[in-house]
């Protein structure tokens, strides 16, 4: 899967030290999609990511554009449990 990172999303990445790799799954094969309620163009995917206790990454992407672009990566507290 083609995407590109905003330089905020690059910024999360280095910052909470979460692996390429991590957010390359989490984007090809999300567990849950929703729509973001503030921007129509950006949905939100998650995953949870066992080497990571099982918490829930989130990446928030503009998948309207080619390539994708990755707006936002943490992992989501409120997900714990729902997934």
């Amino acid at each position: 899967m083609k995407f590109e990172l905003t330089k905020h999303a690059q910024k999360a990445l280095d910052e909470r030290g979460i692996p390429i790799e991590w957010l390359e799954r989490t984007l090809s094969a999300p567990e849950l999609t929703l729509p973001d309620p503030d921007a129509a163009t950006v949905e939100r995917r998650f995953r949870r990511i066992p080497e990571f206790g099982g918490r829930v990454l989130r990446v928030a992407v503009n998948a309207t554009v080619e390539p994708n672009r990755v707006v936002s990566v943490f992992f989501d507290r409120k997900m714990k449990g729902k997934l």
